[in-house]
């Protein structure tokens, strides 16, 4: 997808920082705003799903280049008290993996103005955690399952623990972070036959589903487009069993594409990456485990906030460290263009 596509200006050369408007907001050339930090924890996980990483796992992260709680602490304070950003998402790796998870949400949760915080999860710890986790402020959860089949899921995972995750659904409906969104992810001959049976499990149990289109983020470098169920492969075999209509309304930056169940209220929803890009209305920035800032989830470039942090930076050189990034940011994440070539991290290091 070109920025033409897009319906943006080309931009081509290095960006002139001099060019950049007197805002404290995260702007980009495009006029983009970033309000929605995506933080990764950890990039460690304790499933090994067969599409984001080998059977043995990764290099996981030496400790001493992993942010700190206090560390985490202050930097998503810059990003909300000096930069405009109102949504917090913590991801992974797998983000109950964390210690002090409670105490990192319960910081976030002090800071004025609140920000909305959110978290995504493979769902297996989170039935004993569900409760610990609103009290210290969590608003929301979306948890990961590809398939409802416990010999698929095994296949898929290399992990027997098909029935925590259902456990973990089940917690954090009634605790109250709700909509509780199940994201699936469709991959030819594996699991492409289970859209309508993950809609009905959705919607027999107050969920909220959310198909993903399979992104070029694996290790291995092995995604080939030909393996990806597309969004409207999906939406037609939603259609076999249910009427599907637009949801009513603007989507405005939300990567979902909405749609009414049978007439609603019931929504399901579908994030096309790949074959429908929403660069253009893109309003993501992205924190690594490591203190690295991302403009983007396929960008090549990082800038280090962990070295200004340690280095004795005040907020304000963070913050303007960080709206450098910002304004940096490409017109769109180019997976259609022929140059293409998959970020160095791989999913889990980046955070989704």
């Amino acid at each position: 997808m070109t920025a033409v596509e897009l319906g943006l200006p080309i931009v081509r050369g290095t960006p002139e920082a001099s060019a950049r408007p007197d805002s404290p907001l995260l702007v980009d050339r495009f006029g983009r705003v970033a309000t929605d930090l995506r933080v990764s924890l950890t990039d460690r996980c304790n499933l090994r799903c067969t599409y984001c990483m080998p059977a043995e796992g990764l290099d996981w992260l030496p400790k001493p280049e992993v942010l700190t709680d206090d560390e985490l602490a202050r930097l998503i304070g810059v990003a909300v008290t000096r930069l405009g950003v109102t949504d917090i998402r913590f991801t992974g790796g797998e983000p109950l993996l964390r210690p002090g998870l409670e105490q990192v949400i319960a910081a976030t949760a002090a800071l004025e103005p609140r920000p909305r915080i959110s978290m995504t999860t493979n769902g297996v710890s989170l039935a004993r955690r569900a409760g610990a986790l609103v009290a210290a402020g969590l608003n929301r959860v979306n948890v990961s399952l590809d398939t409802l089949d416990p010999a698929r899921f095994h296949s898929l995972t290399r992990r027997d623990r098909l029935d925590d995750v259902f456990a973990g659904l089940a917690a954090a409906r009634e605790a109250g972070l709700v909509p509780v969104k199940v994201n699936s992810v469709l991959m030819r001959g594996v699991n492409e036959d289970e859209a309508v049976p993950l809609l009905r499990f959705c919607l027999e149990h107050g969920y909220q589903l959310r198909f993903i289109e399979q992104m070029p983020l694996d290790p291995q470098h092995g995604w080939h487009r030909d393996d990806m169920v597309t969004a409207e492969e999906i939406l037609a075999a939603l259609r076999t069993s249910f009427e599907l209509t637009p949801e009513p309304g603007e989507r405005g930056g939300a990567p979902a594409e909405r749609w009414l169940v049978d007439g609603g209220p019931a929504v399901v929803g579908v994030i096309a990456s790949v074959t429908r890009p929403f660069c253009a209305a893109c309003d993501r920035t992205r924190l690594t485990a490591d203190g690295q800032v991302r403009n983007c989830l396929f960008s090549r470039t990082e800038t280090d906030l962990r070295a200004l942090l340690r280095g004795g930076a005040s907020d304000e050189e963070i913050a303007g460290a960080w709206r450098g990034n910002s304004w940096a940011k490409a017109a769109g994440h180019g997976i259609n263009d022929a140059g293409f070539h998959q970020p160095d991290r791989p999913m889990s290091a980046i955070g989704g």
